[in-house]
């Protein structure tokens, strides 16, 4: 599946989050990198909402939490059709549902000079 979506500013809650040690290096173990400390966030369209639901409902990739922290499930994805990298769906989020967060082992904002608005594809 690949869809497009807009850049988004993010709530600034993944950076800590993406720093625990469990979650790193479970996503080492998993997908051969530690993520940069943060999330890409991206709207997409409404349209997609069910092939996505299934997809996260589905999913079997699945990083437990230590005490007090929720899980994580997680699919390998790819950004531009040049950057590998996972689709993440916590299990805690206050996100709308058309909102996807994909992390990275590089800062991608930096990386791809990206900024609110831009649209960007995600393949998964």
């Amino acid at each position: 599946m690949k869809i497009d979506g807009e850049v988004t500013t993010g709530l600034g809650k993944a950076a800590y989050f993406l720093s625990q040690d469990f979650y790193t290096k479970e996503f080492k173990k998993n997908l051969g990198f530690i993520p940069y400390p943060g999330t890409l966030n991206v709207i997409v369209d409404e349209e997609f909402l069910d092939e996505i639901n299934e997809i996260k409902n589905n999913c079997k990739n699945l990083i437990k939490p230590d005490k007090g922290f929720g899980a994580v499930k997680y699919i390998e994805a790819t950004l531009c059709d040049k950057i590998n990298g996972a689709i993440v769906f916590p299990a805690k989020t206050t996100h709308e549902e058309n909102y996807l967060e994909f992390i990275a082992e590089n800062k991608l904002r930096e990386e791809l000079n990206l900024k609110d608005g831009d649209v960007i594809s995600i393949e998964f």
